[in-house]
């Protein structure tokens, strides 16, 4: 529990630190993310960037899963 615990951090931490690196990909600006604009406000909901993310991740974690 602690090594995953560490390894989430340190993930995230990494995730932080690139992430103007990784703005430059177009996450959050895909084809099918909700963006309602007001006059005085806006609702943004990155659908495809979250279910792309998910996939990615998915397949990470499947690909080191002790057997």
């Amino acid at each position: 529990m602690q090594k995953m615990l560490i390894t989430l951090g340190l993930g995230i931490t990494a995730i932080g630190l690139l992430y103007p690196y990784l703005k430059q990909l177009g996450l959050g600006q895909l084809p099918g993310d909700i963006i309602l604009r007001g006059e005085n406000s806006t609702f943004y909901f990155p659908l495809v960037s979250c279910i792309a993310i998910s996939l990615f991740v998915s397949v990470l974690l499947n690909l080191f899963r002790p057997f």
